[in-house]
């Protein structure tokens, strides 16, 4: 029986691996994916080192600040910059700009002769100057008018994305109210502030940006030789400079006015006949000194780079 058993042969398979065309899977796509990352991130770094001074300072005001908000590149103030920052170089453009934004509007362009804009001390200072009849306020009143609407809603456009802070003062004429009210030309003066202000940041100018709002009556006349001059009632919006902390903190410095720069409405800059007298600035504007930025510790880490 066993010599009748044939023997059994083993069975061999033989696999080929089938080749993948160079591809060697999937792997190579995630090292190109890295690879292409690293590169643009490379280019990035060298665009930023080799840009301008405002590119930078919004760069880093964004990763300094991210939830800056309508702010698109964050705030210079504590480390933030939106790089327009108002200063004594470029107070001049935004004067010409918001001239012609006014100009552009027919029924503003007819009230051109009071809209003064000026370049004082504090800063750029624009007033609402009121006449006989009332013209951005009903008379007697804190209610905005149309007019005095559509100016406010206008210049929160322009003002709404400076990082600069804004100080909003109300006067009046020396004319009093009927004897025996309690409401006096005090209230009267800081309620039309504060309607100003109410409105400028309905229409986006942020919480934070106004620093004051002054109510002065008929203490700080335009005309003081004519107490009861209707030019006397007025409103004045003040972009008010940003100055280099003397404790090296950012922030915004205001100092008091010496001479200041008169400007006729939406005309040339003259000096204004009550300060006449030449006088040196105290400091020179500049923006707000930040905090040391990611960019600058990287500049700093790179042998020869800029410190």
């Amino acid at each position: 029986m066993a010599a009748d058993r044939k023997p059994i042969r083993p069975i061999i398979v033989i696999k080929k691996k089938a080749a993948h065309g160079g591809h060697h899977g999937g792997a190579w796509k995630v090292a190109y994916a890295d690879f292409v990352t690293a590169l643009m991130s490379l280019f990035i770094v060298l665009w930023l080192m080799n840009s301008t001074p405002q590119i930078k300072k919004a760069v880093a005001g964004y990763f300094n600040d991210p939830k800056s908000g309508g702010r698109e590149t964050g705030t210079t103030i504590q480390g933030t910059d939106h790089s327009i920052s108002i200063d004594q170089k470029n107070v001049e453009k935004l004067k010409e700009e918001i001239q012609k934004a006014i100009l552009k509007q027919t029924d503003l362009s007819k009230l051109s002769k009071q809209i003064v804009i000026t370049i004082t001390s504090e800063g750029l200072k624009i007033d609402l100057i009121e006449d006989k009849g009332g013209t951005f306020f009903q008379s007697g009143s804190s209610k905005l008018s149309n007019s005095g609407v559509e100016l406010l809603t206008l210049l929160a456009a322009q003002l709404k994305v400076l990082p600069n802070r804004l100080l909003i003062e109300g006067h009046t004429d020396a004319a009093p109210f009927s004897k025996g009210s309690d409401y006096t030309n005090w209230e009267l003066s800081a309620d039309r502030a504060n309607s100003a202000r109410r409105l400028l940041q309905q229409s986006g100018v942020g919480p934070n940006q106004i620093s004051q709002v002054r109510g002065y009556a008929d203490q700080m006349l335009r005309v003081p030789s004519n107490p009861l001059d209707p030019s006397n009632r007025r409103v004045s919006l003040i972009v008010q400079w940003l100055y280099a902390s003397s404790t090296g903190a950012g922030g915004a410095v205001s100092r008091p006015p010496p001479g200041e720069m008169q400007s006729d409405s939406l005309g040339n800059s003259t000096k204004s006949e009550e300060n006449s007298t030449d006088t040196q600035p105290l400091a020179k504007p500049v923006a707000a000194v930040s905090k040391p930025t990611w960019a600058d510790r990287f500049r700093a880490a790179i042998p020869g780079g800029k410190k």
